[in-house]
Protein backbone atom coordinates (compact mmCIF):
# COMPACT_ATOMS: atom_id res chain seq x y z
CA UNK A 1 0.00 0.00 0.00
CA UNK A 2 2.56 2.62 1.08
CA UNK A 3 5.12 1.11 -1.27
CA UNK A 4 2.87 1.85 -4.25
CA UNK A 5 2.76 5.55 -3.42
CA UNK A 6 6.49 5.70 -2.63
CA UNK A 7 7.28 4.28 -6.08
CA UNK A 8 4.92 6.81 -7.65
CA UNK A 9 6.34 9.77 -5.69
CA UNK A 10 10.04 8.95 -5.99
CA UNK A 11 9.62 7.97 -9.62
CA UNK A 12 8.89 11.60 -10.47
CA UNK A 13 12.54 12.59 -9.98
CA UNK A 14 14.51 9.36 -9.52
CA UNK A 15 15.08 5.99 -11.09
CA UNK A 16 13.18 3.50 -8.91
CA UNK A 17 13.74 -0.24 -8.69
CA UNK A 18 10.70 -1.74 -6.98
CA UNK A 19 9.79 -5.12 -5.60
CA UNK A 20 7.34 -7.20 -7.59
CA UNK A 21 4.24 -5.93 -5.76
CA UNK A 22 4.81 -2.33 -6.86
CA UNK A 23 2.43 -1.13 -9.59
CA UNK A 24 4.95 0.83 -11.63
CA UNK A 25 8.62 0.90 -12.46
CA UNK A 26 11.05 -1.95 -12.71
CA UNK A 27 10.39 -4.97 -10.54
CA UNK A 28 12.63 -7.38 -8.73
CA UNK A 29 11.51 -10.18 -6.44
CA UNK A 30 13.66 -10.33 -3.33
CA UNK A 31 13.63 -12.63 -0.29
CA UNK A 32 14.49 -10.31 2.58
CA UNK A 33 14.99 -13.29 4.88
CA UNK A 34 18.06 -14.38 2.89
CA UNK A 35 20.94 -12.12 3.97
CA UNK A 36 23.27 -13.12 1.15
CA UNK A 37 20.55 -12.67 -1.46
CA UNK A 38 19.76 -9.21 -0.10
CA UNK A 39 23.39 -8.13 -0.29
CA UNK A 40 23.79 -9.56 -3.78
CA UNK A 41 20.68 -7.70 -4.97
CA UNK A 42 21.92 -4.42 -3.55
CA UNK A 43 25.38 -4.89 -5.03
CA UNK A 44 23.76 -5.38 -8.44
CA UNK A 45 21.39 -2.43 -8.13
CA UNK A 46 23.88 -0.03 -6.47
CA UNK A 47 21.14 2.10 -4.87
CA UNK A 48 21.72 5.38 -3.08
CA UNK A 49 18.70 4.81 -0.83
CA UNK A 50 16.62 1.73 0.02
CA UNK A 51 13.08 2.44 1.26
CA UNK A 52 11.71 -0.50 3.25
CA UNK A 53 7.91 -0.59 3.36
CA UNK A 54 7.75 -4.37 3.82
CA UNK A 55 6.12 -5.46 7.08
CA UNK A 56 3.90 -8.04 8.72
CA UNK A 57 1.08 -5.67 9.70
CA UNK A 58 -1.71 -8.08 10.70
CA UNK A 59 -1.66 -6.93 14.32
CA UNK A 60 -3.91 -9.65 15.73
CA UNK A 61 -2.32 -12.44 13.70
CA UNK A 62 1.08 -11.47 15.10
CA UNK A 63 -0.06 -12.60 18.56
CA UNK A 64 -0.34 -16.21 17.37
CA UNK A 65 2.44 -15.99 14.75
CA UNK A 66 5.23 -14.47 16.79
CA UNK A 67 8.03 -16.12 14.81
CA UNK A 68 6.65 -14.87 11.49
CA UNK A 69 6.22 -11.36 12.90
CA UNK A 70 9.82 -11.15 14.09
CA UNK A 71 11.14 -12.77 10.92
CA UNK A 72 9.63 -10.05 8.74
CA UNK A 73 9.60 -7.05 11.09
CA UNK A 74 13.02 -7.57 12.68
CA UNK A 75 15.25 -10.20 11.03
CA UNK A 76 14.50 -9.08 7.47
CA UNK A 77 15.08 -5.47 8.50
CA UNK A 78 18.42 -6.40 10.05
CA UNK A 79 19.44 -8.12 6.81
CA UNK A 80 18.46 -5.13 4.73
CA UNK A 81 20.14 -2.56 6.98
CA UNK A 82 23.33 -4.64 7.12
CA UNK A 83 23.39 -4.95 3.33
CA UNK A 84 22.86 -1.20 2.99
CA UNK A 85 25.87 -0.56 5.17
CA UNK A 86 27.96 -3.01 3.17
CA UNK A 87 27.18 -1.36 -0.17
CA UNK A 88 27.19 2.23 1.11
CA UNK A 89 23.47 2.88 0.72
CA UNK A 90 21.15 4.67 3.13
CA UNK A 91 18.05 2.89 4.43
CA UNK A 92 14.64 4.48 4.98
CA UNK A 93 12.72 2.13 7.26
CA UNK A 94 9.01 2.51 8.03
CA UNK A 95 7.86 1.87 11.61
CA UNK A 96 4.73 2.44 13.66
CA UNK A 97 2.99 4.23 16.51
CA UNK A 98 2.44 0.80 18.10
CA UNK A 99 5.94 1.00 19.60
CA UNK A 100 4.22 3.14 22.28
CA UNK A 101 1.82 1.88 24.95
CA UNK A 102 -0.64 4.75 24.56
CA UNK A 103 -0.64 5.71 28.24
CA UNK A 104 1.18 9.06 28.04
CA UNK A 105 -2.04 11.06 27.77
CA UNK A 106 -0.71 13.37 25.06
CA UNK A 107 1.08 13.12 21.72
CA UNK A 108 4.33 11.14 21.57
CA UNK A 109 7.43 12.72 20.08
CA UNK A 110 10.63 11.04 18.90
CA UNK A 111 12.32 11.38 22.29
CA UNK A 112 9.63 9.49 24.22
CA UNK A 113 10.59 6.01 25.38
CA UNK A 114 8.91 3.19 23.44
CA UNK A 115 6.97 0.59 25.40
CA UNK A 116 5.05 -1.65 22.97
CA UNK A 117 2.14 -3.73 24.28
CA UNK A 118 1.68 -6.19 21.41
CA UNK A 119 3.82 -8.70 19.54
CA UNK A 120 3.43 -6.51 16.47
CA UNK A 121 4.68 -3.45 18.33
CA UNK A 122 7.59 -5.32 19.91
CA UNK A 123 8.64 -6.81 16.57
CA UNK A 124 8.56 -3.38 14.92
CA UNK A 125 10.64 -1.91 17.75
CA UNK A 126 13.12 -4.75 17.24
CA UNK A 127 13.31 -3.70 13.59
CA UNK A 128 14.08 -0.12 14.59
CA UNK A 129 16.81 -1.34 16.92
CA UNK A 130 18.30 -3.47 14.13
CA UNK A 131 18.57 -0.38 11.93
CA UNK A 132 20.20 1.59 14.75
CA UNK A 133 22.75 -1.20 15.33
CA UNK A 134 23.58 -1.70 11.67
CA UNK A 135 25.92 1.23 11.20
CA UNK A 136 24.10 2.21 8.00
CA UNK A 137 23.00 5.76 7.34
CA UNK A 138 19.31 5.69 8.11
CA UNK A 139 15.94 7.29 8.36
CA UNK A 140 13.32 5.65 10.54
CA UNK A 141 9.85 7.01 9.84
CA UNK A 142 7.06 6.16 12.25
CA UNK A 143 3.56 6.35 10.79
CA UNK A 144 0.12 5.68 12.23
CA UNK A 145 -3.39 4.70 11.16
CA UNK A 146 -2.17 4.42 7.58
CA UNK A 147 -4.65 4.13 4.72
CA UNK A 148 -4.54 4.54 0.96
CA UNK A 149 -4.87 2.84 -2.39
CA UNK A 150 -3.47 -0.57 -3.23
CA UNK A 151 -3.73 -2.54 0.00
CA UNK A 152 -5.91 -3.66 2.89
CA UNK A 153 -6.65 -0.84 5.31
CA UNK A 154 -9.30 0.49 7.68
CA UNK A 155 -10.80 2.94 5.20
CA UNK A 156 -11.49 0.35 2.51
CA UNK A 157 -12.70 -2.16 5.09
CA UNK A 158 -15.22 0.28 6.57
CA UNK A 159 -16.49 1.53 3.23
CA UNK A 160 -16.91 -2.03 2.00
CA UNK A 161 -18.62 -3.25 5.18
CA UNK A 162 -21.03 -0.32 5.16
CA UNK A 163 -22.38 -1.48 1.81
CA UNK A 164 -23.03 -4.99 3.10
CA UNK A 165 -24.38 -4.34 6.60
CA UNK A 166 -27.28 -2.18 7.83
CA UNK A 167 -25.17 -0.66 10.62
CA UNK A 168 -21.68 -0.75 12.12
CA UNK A 169 -20.29 -0.53 15.65
CA UNK A 170 -16.85 1.09 15.85
CA UNK A 171 -14.45 1.67 18.74
CA UNK A 172 -14.55 5.23 20.08
CA UNK A 173 -12.00 5.11 22.92
CA UNK A 174 -8.79 4.63 20.92
CA UNK A 175 -7.26 7.89 19.72
CA UNK A 176 -4.85 8.40 16.84
CA UNK A 177 -4.49 10.25 13.57
CA UNK A 178 -5.51 8.75 10.20
CA UNK A 179 -2.61 9.32 7.82
CA UNK A 180 -2.86 9.08 4.04
CA UNK A 181 -0.13 7.18 2.19
CA UNK A 182 0.22 9.95 -0.38
CA UNK A 183 1.22 12.42 2.34
CA UNK A 184 3.73 9.98 3.83
CA UNK A 185 5.27 9.24 0.43
CA UNK A 186 5.75 12.96 -0.18
CA UNK A 187 7.38 13.37 3.24
CA UNK A 188 9.73 10.46 2.53
CA UNK A 189 10.81 12.17 -0.69
CA UNK A 190 11.40 15.46 1.14
CA UNK A 191 13.53 13.81 3.83
CA UNK A 192 15.61 11.91 1.29
CA UNK A 193 16.17 15.12 -0.66
CA UNK A 194 17.24 16.91 2.53
CA UNK A 195 19.87 14.34 3.49
CA UNK A 196 18.88 14.86 7.14
CA UNK A 197 19.08 11.32 8.50
CA UNK A 198 17.49 10.26 11.78
CA UNK A 199 14.31 9.12 13.51
CA UNK A 200 11.14 10.95 12.46
CA UNK A 201 7.43 10.80 13.14
CA UNK A 202 5.44 11.24 9.93
CA UNK A 203 1.83 11.58 11.03
CA UNK A 204 -0.93 13.78 9.72
CA UNK A 205 -2.00 16.54 12.10
CA UNK A 206 -4.92 16.37 14.49
CA UNK A 207 -6.56 13.40 16.14
CA UNK A 208 -9.75 11.39 16.19
CA UNK A 209 -11.07 7.96 17.18
CA UNK A 210 -11.81 5.03 14.89
CA UNK A 211 -15.48 5.98 15.28
CA UNK A 212 -14.73 9.57 14.30
CA UNK A 213 -12.72 8.42 11.28
CA UNK A 214 -15.58 6.14 10.25
CA UNK A 215 -18.08 9.01 10.38
CA UNK A 216 -15.74 11.17 8.31
CA UNK A 217 -15.27 8.43 5.70
CA UNK A 218 -19.01 7.98 5.28
CA UNK A 219 -19.59 11.74 5.15
CA UNK A 220 -16.97 12.01 2.41
CA UNK A 221 -19.07 9.57 0.38
CA UNK A 222 -22.23 11.59 1.04
CA UNK A 223 -23.61 8.91 3.36
CA UNK A 224 -23.92 10.86 6.60
CA UNK A 225 -27.21 9.10 7.41
CA UNK A 226 -25.65 5.62 7.54
CA UNK A 227 -26.03 4.27 11.08
CA UNK A 228 -22.79 3.92 13.06
CA UNK A 229 -22.73 3.27 16.80
CA UNK A 230 -19.72 3.97 19.05
CA UNK A 231 -18.47 1.20 21.32
CA UNK A 232 -15.61 0.70 23.76
CA UNK A 233 -12.50 -1.41 23.31
CA UNK A 234 -13.81 -3.69 26.06
CA UNK A 235 -16.96 -4.30 24.02
CA UNK A 236 -14.89 -5.24 20.97
CA UNK A 237 -12.09 -7.48 22.30
CA UNK A 238 -9.23 -8.41 19.98
CA UNK A 239 -6.24 -10.76 20.45
CA UNK A 240 -3.70 -7.90 20.41
CA UNK A 241 -3.90 -4.98 22.85
CA UNK A 242 -4.11 -1.54 21.23
CA UNK A 243 -2.71 1.77 22.50
CA UNK A 244 -5.45 3.97 23.94
CA UNK A 245 -3.86 7.14 22.60
CA UNK A 246 -0.98 6.82 20.15
CA UNK A 247 -1.16 10.28 18.57
CA UNK A 248 2.27 11.27 17.26
CA UNK A 249 3.89 14.70 17.20
CA UNK A 250 6.32 15.29 14.34
CA UNK A 251 8.78 17.15 16.56
CA UNK A 252 11.94 16.04 14.72
CA UNK A 253 10.45 17.33 11.47
CA UNK A 254 9.55 20.62 13.15
CA UNK A 255 13.14 21.03 14.31
CA UNK A 256 14.83 20.02 11.04
CA UNK A 257 13.21 20.53 7.64
CA UNK A 258 9.80 21.68 8.90
CA UNK A 259 6.59 19.73 9.39
CA UNK A 260 4.74 19.77 6.08
CA UNK A 261 2.23 17.04 6.97
CA UNK A 262 -1.37 18.24 6.51
CA UNK A 263 -4.43 17.92 8.73
CA UNK A 264 -5.84 14.40 8.52
CA UNK A 265 -9.07 15.69 6.99
CA UNK A 266 -7.09 17.04 4.03
CA UNK A 267 -5.53 13.65 3.43
CA UNK A 268 -8.99 12.09 3.47
CA UNK A 269 -10.13 14.55 0.80
CA UNK A 270 -7.23 13.51 -1.44
CA UNK A 271 -7.90 9.82 -0.85
CA UNK A 272 -11.57 10.16 -1.75
CA UNK A 273 -10.77 12.26 -4.83
CA UNK A 274 -8.42 9.61 -6.20
CA UNK A 275 -10.90 6.89 -5.29
CA UNK A 276 -13.72 8.62 -7.18
CA UNK A 277 -11.46 9.29 -10.17
CA UNK A 278 -10.94 5.54 -10.60
CA UNK A 279 -14.66 4.70 -10.59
Amino acid sequence: MLGHRVVEELGLDHEVLARARAPEGKTAGLDLHDRNAVRAALETASPEVVVNCAAYTAVDDCESNREAAYLTNAVAVENLAWACREVGASIFHISTDYVFDGEKGEAYDEWDEPNPRSVYGRSKLAGEQAVLRSGARFWIGRVQWLYGEGGRNFADTILGASRQKPMLRVVDDQMGCPTYTGDVARQIALLIESGRHGLYHMSARGQTSWFGFTKALLAAEGREDYHVEPCTTAEFPRPAPRPRNSVLRNLALELSIGDDMPEWERGLEQFMARRKAKV
